[in-house]
């Protein structure tokens, strides 16, 4: 018999499903061409409930845990990787306001970020620290008033589209991790702006842009948990499930990789045989398969690790972030050879998903990097 939990998060990957196929998936490949920002699939997300899921109920949400956030992106993913990274961007959002912010900005933000009515997002990278977030140089200076944030920020998921930002910035230079705060910044405010969008490689509709702070003015009730402990703010929520989300794209891309692969080899003929009759094509589709399923088994097994002990979260999010990101490149690399030449056209839909499954090995934090502290756990260093 399935738990209550269990039970609410089946329904949420079910709905999760029933949108992206009618309405997400159909108009992917035209968001990809155009680099359009999918906003009108995320208001659908909103509309559902599904953007405050794992919110806590009395905040308004269902009060998922990771293995139910797990399941629920991983359905985004397989329909449209851009679409489900803009809402893994705000629901880090979301959660870090929950669980660090003040009654006040909670009270104000929440309801709307959980309705989907106000977008929400993260900017922590910066063109000279990259991975690396202790290396960050955007300050924030206190006055009487809030802060002056001056700095810059890069590759920023939904950068000129999202209404509120939580922001990485260091408020006392000289105590290097312990000097940064994490701030709620809003769209609006004199002193932010926006670059051009990145034209990216894929991720195309994820809008990825710089943001420039200059003597940007944010209220001191915007501080979200305590000046100085920005770190564990930025580490509990994109870390602490930020990293299962992308975990879950990655595995929603190789699953579709994986069908198209196997509706195509039995759908083409060469010689009047369907290439699924052939040895080479199977055993291609047998590693695919096989990758798949044990991509999201090691999710589902480091979320459930997480939720059941939220001071590992950080060492399974590394953990289910790099396999799976990994796994989704090889699985559709694999899924073009099988489609041949039809595979590495732009009006095959596998072709999208290697260009976005590429995207995710340098998302919230690249391979090497993760490689690396995933070793350093190991090693107790």
């Amino acid at each position: 018999m399935q738990s209550g939990v269990e039970s609410i998060e089946r329904e949420a990957r079910d709905l999760a499903r029933r949108i992206a196929k009618d309405r997400i998936a159909s108009t992917a490949g035209e968001r990809d061409r155009s680099g359009e920002f999918p906003r009108e699939t995320i208001e659908a997300l909103g509309e559902s409930g599904l953007l405050g899921a794992v919110v806590g109920v009395d905040n308004g949400g269902a009060g998922l845990p990771r293995t139910g956030l797990a399941g629920l992106v991983t359905e985004l993913g397989r329909a449209c990787a851009s679409t489900a990274l803009v809402a893994v961007s705000h629901i880090i959002a979301e959660k870090a306001i929950e669980t660090a912010a003040t009654d006040f900005v909670r009270t104000k933000w929440l309801p709307k970020m959980v309705a989907g009515q106000t977008l929400g997002a993260f900017a922590v990278h910066e063109s000279n620290s990259g991975s690396n977030s202790g290396a960050i140089t955007t300050t924030a200076r206190r006055d009487a008033d809030g802060y002056i944030v001056t700095g810059s920020k890069m590759f920023i998921t939904s950068a000129g589209e999202a209404d509120v930002y939580l922001v990485l910035v260091r408020t006392d230079p000289q105590r290097g991790p312990q000097g940064m705060s994490a701030l709620l910044i809003e769209k609006d405010v004199s002193g932010l702006s926006f670059g051009r969008p990145e034209d990216k490689m894929g991720l195309r509709s994820s809008s990825s842009r710089e943001m420039f702070f200059d003597d940007c003015r944010v209220p001191a009730a915007n501080l979200v948990g305590v000046e100085g402990e920005g770190g564990q703010v930025v580490g509990q929520n994109v870390i602490g499930w930020g990293f299962f989300g992308a975990a879950a794209i990655s595995v929603g891309i190789a699953q579709a990789a994986t069908d198209l692969a196997v509706t195509h080899a039995k759908e083409r003929t060469i010689a009047g045989q369907p290439i699924g009759v052939h040895q080479a094509v199977q055993a291609l589709i047998a590693d695919m398969s096989l990758q798949s399923e044990a991509a999201e088994a090691l999710l589902v097994m480091c979320a459930d690790r997480a939720d059941a002990s939220p001071a590992l979260a950080a060492i399974n999010g590394f953990k289910a972030k790099l396999f799976a990101s990994e796994t989704a490149i090889e699985v559709a690399d694999k899924a073009i050879q099988v489609m041949g030449g039809h595979g590495y056209c732009r009006d095959y839909t596998v072709e999208r998903l290697f260009r976005d499954a590429r995207g995710l090995t340098l998302h919230f934090k690249t391979s090497e990097w993760l490689r690396q502290d995933i070793a350093k756990a190991a090693l107790g260093l």
